[in-house]
């Protein structure tokens, strides 16, 4: 991993999201790519607890439905400008991590895993009873608003905002990632115990760990609400922290770019699989692709399966694996 640590990769970044920003033009669809946009943010808000810290949240949909609802409510019922609802629905998904957090983090292993998934459900039962969330029917009709003149409608003009938001806590990751309090982070995943004895209150750093992470996951559920202008339940639902440990995985876990390639994969197979199928029918003349697009969680699973296997590195640490061992071959 020498060589690929030793070269600055923000040059890598840069290109990547120029190319992000020119997608519209080279004829992707703009919600679409600003869905994936979003979860991808989620993924990567999950990534740096788990993949930096060492922490395994069963419960991370809890923060992406809080700050739906949240931003969802601010945008509606109290007119709040976007950003200001995007800001709103971020810091209640991070109190909301911040509480969460004070009763976990005490746990390790199995059991702090447990207690956040118990009591994302129990915020899940919640969400279903309140009134605020319109209950299974979900919130609907959040408006899009405008931003300095800007008319978010046009689904154009929000694409450029979203993809700001994202390069934003990316930026925001990626400078955690490699300031002191991300070490500190790293050290504590590595071996807990020696970050004790060198006198780090270990508690104390994953506290703030879990909330930024619950911030980030929130600002992800914030923008979802305002790009498909609606919050439902499936956002705080178990299967949703599923899903995010899913893209996590098959991207590449400690990585910051995997989460990206992994919530690409699972949502273009979410979306796509069904045309898939239905092309591979067309070539085959097997009637049973067609019905592929009903089969969304099989694939998953296979996928999954097959990362276990044969990718335990995820889609960019093995790539990023691979290179390295091509660099000292050639070295």
């Amino acid at each position: 991993m020498s060589t690929q640590k030793s070269k600055n990769p923000l040059s890598g970044y840069l290109l990547l999201f120029a190319g992000i920003a020119l997608l519209p033009v080279l004829g992707a669809y703009p919600i679409f790519v600003m869905k994936v946009l979003c979860y991808a943010l989620f993924a990567c808000a999950f990534n740096l607890l788990i993949g930096f810290t060492g922490l395994l949240s069963f419960g991370h949909a809890a923060f992406l439905g809080t700050a739906g609802y949240a931003a969802g409510h601010a945008l509606k019922v109290w007119g709040l400008p976007p950003l200001a609802g995007l800001g709103f629905g971020a810091l209640c998904a991070a109190a909301m991590g911040g509480l969460f957090g004070l009763l976990a983090i005490k746990r390790s292993g199995i059991y702090f895993s447990m207690i956040t998934l118990a009591l994302a459900q129990m915020l899940y039962f919640f969400f279903l009873q309140a009134s605020f969330t319109g209950g299974e029917d979900g919130l609907q009709s959040v408006p899009r608003g405008a931003i300095l003149g800007l008319d978010l409608a046009q689904d154009l003009n929000l694409y450029y905002v979203v993809v700001a938001v994202f390069i934003a806590a990316f930026w925001l990751i990626y400078r955690t990632v490699h300031s002191p309090f991300g070490q500190v982070l790293t050290s504590i995943r590595e071996n807990e115990a020696r970050a004790i004895s060198l006198g780090y209150d270990v508690d104390r750093f994953k506290l703030l760990a879990f909330v930024l992470s619950a911030g980030l996951a929130g600002l992800a559920g914030a923008t979802k609400t305002l790009v498909l202008g609606f919050a439902t339940l499936t956002d705080a639902l178990w299967t949703t922290s599923g899903l995010v440990i899913l893209m996590t995985l098959v991207g590449g876990m400690g990585t910051l770019v995997g989460p990206m390639v992994g919530a690409l994969v699972i949502i273009a197979l979410e979306n796509k699989i069904g045309d898939f199928g239905q092309a591979i029918a067309n070539l085959t003349g097997i009637a049973w692709f067609n019905s592929l697009g009903e089969s969304v969680s099989l694939v998953t699973g296979l996928i999954f399966i097959v990362c276990v296997l044969a990718f335990r590195r995820g889609i960019v640490g093995e790539a990023l694996a691979l290179y390295d061992r091509f660099a000292i071959k050639r070295s």
